[in-house]
């Protein structure tokens, strides 16, 4: 069990680190080819940044425990909302956006799509092929709507680029050869020993691989986005938090499943069907609250976001 243990740990630090390299690397290759920062933007960081939990997913698939795949990403929506949005909250409230009102509306609707999917009773090629299709339409009306706003405020191609994530002026190729090589090596294995790990543990702890899913892996692909989220809140600019959420939500159930149901079939567990799917839908529709309302994420709710996640997660041991 404490090997075990250490395994997800170390699977855990590999990930961040390989998943940071393959951002800086992949972001700096592209604006070095002349793709468009506002394409760099809406594609590379976006997939990069969730590779962590694509390998993780895709690793489970070939590991025949696909339950875990679905798991982390249903649990990982769940907990970007309630543990995302509400640690941060408890240090400054979180403002939010009316303008995320679009964005709200795409993430249920990709939710709905997700969950009317998961009733065929497993996600295989077909579902996987509908949800990219659903991806890539969300990409291009993104594309087009940044692009206007961006030709609206006439920004120059330059400063986009500094708005990137991983961008370096004036970076080398060797640095960027080995930031690239430092993902493509350091994600499978990451991902190797935290699935391997965490089967493991649902073995001797007598639980499904779908409650590891949910909880231990999902929390821990989850760190990323947490601890970006806190460091923004104590800069005082927690405003990215709200719109970074919403956008990981979205990218896992489209293109994490999208792209691990062409790996191999995930069958659903009956209880993900009946609890863990509308837990996710329920906790989503948290958001559009604030939005209608025009209500940041004080204290008191973010008190409640992190209480509510907690006894999720009794329920889920129970």
């Amino acid at each position: 069990m404490f090997f075990d243990i250490v395994m997800v740990l170390a699977g855990l630090v590999i990930l961040v680190f390989a998943g940071d390299a393959l951002v800086k690397g992949a972001v700096n290759l592209s604006l070095r080819l002349g793709v468009p920062a506002l394409i760099v933007g809406l594609t590379v960081v976006a997939f990069g940044t969730s590779a962590p939990e694509l390998l993780v997913s895709i690793q489970a698939v070939l590991d025949h425990a696909p339950a875990l795949a679905l798991g982390n990403v249903v649990g990982s929506n769940t907990a970007n909302i309630l543990l995302v949005l509400g640690v941060p909250a408890l240090i400054t409230a979180v403002p939010v956006s009316r303008d995320l009102k679009h964005d709200f509306y795409v993430m249920m609707a990709a939710t709905a799509a997700f969950i009317a999917l998961a009733y065929t009773g497993r996600f295989a090629w077909p579902q996987g092929v509908v949800l990219l299709i659903g991806l890539g339409m969300m990409l291009w009306n993104s594309y087009a709507r940044a692009r206007t706003h961006r030709l609206t405020e006439r920004l120059l191609a330059s400063d986009e680029a500094l708005e990137l994530e991983g961008a370096e002026e004036g970076i080398s190729s060797t640095r960027i050869a080995l930031y690239l090589l430092g993902g493509i090596i350091g994600l499978p294995l990451g991902a190797h020993l935290l699935v391997g790990g965490a089967v493991n543990i649902a073995t001797v702890l007598g639980v499904s691989e779908a409650v590891i899913g949910l909880t231990l892996v999902a929390v821990g692909t989850s760190l990323p986005e947490l601890a970006t989220t806190v460091a923004a809140a104590l800069r005082k600019e927690a405003g990215v938090a709200m719109g970074n959420v919403i956008g990981s939500n979205i990218f896992n159930l489209l293109g994490i499943i999208g792209v691990a149901s062409l790996v191999g079939p995930l069958p659903v567990p009956p209880p993900m069907l009946h609890v863990d799917l509308w837990v996710m839908a329920a906790t989503s529709g948290i958001i559009g609250l604030f939005i209608v309302l025009r209500r940041d994420i004080g204290r008191l709710a973010g008190l409640a976001l992190i209480g509510l996640y907690v006894l999720y997660v009794i329920h889920l041991f129970h």
